[in-house]
């Protein structure tokens, strides 16, 4: 039977620069491109899968030839390295899209691929948008945003945690082909022993070439006029007073009478959809009266 792959895609980043708090000077780090937080978690996350399904792990690194020591250390590790090679100056860079189409066509050349792994964003000034993109170019499904990634005991199922508003957690379970981001959310990239650390050093990274049809993808995306992300339901006013107090006083409603709350029904739809509409009207949601189609006289 084939070995299986877990595919994990990298973009290694120049150091951060050191900014001086006294006089403001800006001094960069000398170096070569390193993993950031985000892609050594999707790193050692595919070597735990790798582990436990006796599977190979592959990393697709993006970025030019300084970037090669970033993907020795995933060699050092035991994984396949490929190089894109997109030059910092290249505009391929700065479009996810474009990126996203490249990566794609190099994941046909690995066989049996069971998992794509990514770093939820990316140090250089990308948006974070590259696993969603990747994930439409594989039409696979996609689960961003992990903070855990794991194999369930029991039924072998591959179970990823996200973390949700209010300190809640959302609990996924990724199917089999599915491109994933994770967060570092703590986790440490494992060391490697010295004579592999060594033999990556030595070893050279193959590394492809976008083609000029995949390169003409870059610009496609426009951008429109900004909008809030979440659109409000109403326009707010402003609270009335003059006065700090009262003013906290209408914001924390401590002075507004409040409605118990109530439970109607059974009834059908119709007498359902009139108690909505009361109760929108009531709290200033519709601005025009409800209508009544039928009499209200349904105990409550």
């Amino acid at each position: 039977m084939p070995v299986e792959t877990v595919l994990v895609c990298v973009r290694p980043a120049e150091p951060a620069a050191d900014v001086d708090p006294l006089s403001g000077a800006v001094s960069h780090r000398s170096g070569s491109p390193a993993l950031t937080d985000a892609d050594a978690a999707a790193l050692e996350y595919g070597l735990r899968l790798a582990d436990a399904w006796s599977a190979r792990v592959h990393v697709i690194g993006i970025g030019g030839p300084e970037s090669e020591e970033a993907l020795r250390i995933a060699a050092a590790l035991g994984a396949g390295t490929l190089r894109v090679d997109a030059p910092e100056a290249a505009d391929l860079m700065a479009d996810d899209r474009a990126l996203a189409r490249v990566i794609a066509s190099a994941v046909g050349r690995l066989p049996y691929v069971r998992l794509v792994l990514c770093g939820d964003g990316s140090a250089d000034g990308g948006t974070g948008a590259l696993p969603a993109f990747l994930a439409h170019e594989l039409g696979a499904a996609q689960a961003l945003g992990l903070t855990r990634l794991e194999v369930r005991e029991g039924d072998g199922a591959l179970v990823g945690e996200r973390r949700l508003d209010g300190g809640r957690r959302e609990l996924l379970r990724v199917p089999p082909g599915a491109v994933c981001s994770v967060e570092a959310a703590g986790l440490r990239l494992r060391r490697s022993a010295l004579p592999a650390v060594l033999r990556a050093a030595r070893a050279p990274v193959e590394s492809i070439v976008p083609t000029d049809g995949q390169a003409s993808s870059v610009g496609a995306v426009s951008a429109g006029p900004p909008r809030p992300g979440r659109p409000r339901t109403r326009v707010v006013a402003p609270p009335d007073g003059t006065a700090p107090r009262d003013r906290l006083r209408v914001l924390t409603g401590v002075q507004t009478p409040h409605h118990a709350p109530e439970l109607i029904g059974p009834v059908d739809a119709v007498k359902a959809a009139d108690a909505l509409l009361e109760f929108l009207q009531e709290r200033g949601y519709l601005n025009a009266p409800a209508r009544a189609d039928t009499p209200r006289d349904t105990p409550r």
